[in-house]
């Protein structure tokens, strides 16, 4: 059976996960771990890549990400390569490191952003390389203790992260630690890693009410999502085939869109971005993700990318739900969150 394209356009949310061949180890000590971490934090930022939460485990890696305006494949096949060279180079070995294929689920945002921070900052513990939250807090290979404070990662998007908990650093630290431990004992949450209706439905227990109600859903398993945001990213998907026109063109066009809008309305481009919930932004907002996504076939991810919003707030905009004003924001001089 043939495998599935990519699902990715540039702002797009991601769990990637990432296995070494045969299940063999990928990190040997600590040096390989620092050479993985240098070369993704530097393409992090060459790449305009979002990275919000990512483990390193022996033998797999876990990341949330965001691609950027090149998109997922190139941000990873830059990341893998150079550091596979680099270690087999080092450990005097040859042949493939990694599986061919890192799996890379598409996630809708609003629902599972937090889920999914919590679920890959505690596979340490499920993997019993630490014991307990203490242990994690000071685990320098997981992006819990950059979030605490505790470790040092300057291409870890932490305010983003911290955003969905407070509007202030020291709230939202703390209220994202009692979500860490109430999240102890889950396990291994198969829902979050699964494959199709299972995943879209957030786990097997409503997979079985639906089958009782003889209740029908769209899923795929590379989504993570309800049935409407899996129909969603498949249908944009077939729009991108359509298109199919280079991605930096399109970046250009994007933003001189948005930047000929905010020169007229004397809109400040930064604030726009910034997930500001000032009317006049708002409504600017709105206009933009309807001239994006229904004018000029952009995708809805890329969209929000552009305009400080979730996926779910474009869609909403455009499809006329809730009022101009509403975007589930939290903002603060210190944290932002859009939404």
């Amino acid at each position: 059976m043939p495998r599935q394209a990519r699902l990715d356009a540039p702002g797009t949310l991601h769990h990637i996960i990432i296995r070494g061949i045969e299940k063999r180890r990928i990190f040997d000590d600590d040096q390989d771990r620092k050479a993985f971490l240098f070369k993704m934090g530097t393409l992090s930022r060459e790449t305009g890549t979002a990275i919000y939460a990512w483990a390193l485990l022996p033998n797999h890696v876990h990341l949330l990400l965001r691609s950027g305006p090149g998109g997922l494949p190139r941000f990873m096949r830059r990341l893998l390569t150079g550091y596979a060279l680099g270690y087999n180079r080092r450990h005097k070995r040859w042949g493939h490191l990694f599986q061919n294929r890192y799996k890379s689920i598409v996630c809708e945002e609003d629902n599972y952003f937090q889920e999914l921070v919590r679920y890959i900052h505690l596979n340490p513990v499920r993997a019993e390389l630490v014991a307990d939250l203490k242990g994690l807090n000071d685990y320098a290979w997981c992006g819990h203790g950059v979030l605490l404070g505790k470790q040092k990662a300057d291409w870890q998007d932490r305010d983003y992260v911290l955003g969905w908990f407070g509007s202030k650093e020291r709230e939202a630290r703390e209220a994202y630690r009692k979500f860490i431990w109430a999240g102890m004992d889950q396990g291994r949450r198969p829902e979050l890693v699964g494959g199709g209706l299972l995943r879209s439905q957030g786990g097997w227990s409503q997979v079985v009410s639906m089958r009782r109600h003889g209740e029908m859903e769209m899923a795929d398993e590379r989504v993570l999502g309800s049935g409407d945001f899996v129909e969603k990213i498949l249908a944009e998907a077939d729009e991108q085939v359509r298109l199919q026109f280079p991605p930096l063109e399109k970046e250009k066009k994007i933003r001189k869109l948005i930047s000929e809008y905010c020169e007229k309305e004397e809109i400040n481009w930064r604030e726009l971005q910034s997930g500001s919930r000032r009317r006049p932004i708002s409504v600017a907002r709105a206009i933009l993700a309807g001239q994006l996504v229904k004018e000029y076939g952009v995708p809805l991810a890329e969209a929000a990318r552009h305009l400080g919003v979730t996926t779910s707030a474009v869609s909403k905009m455009i499809e006329g739900k809730g009022n101009s004003n509403s975007t589930n924001s939290t903002t603060s001089p210190n944290l932002r969150r859009p939404g």
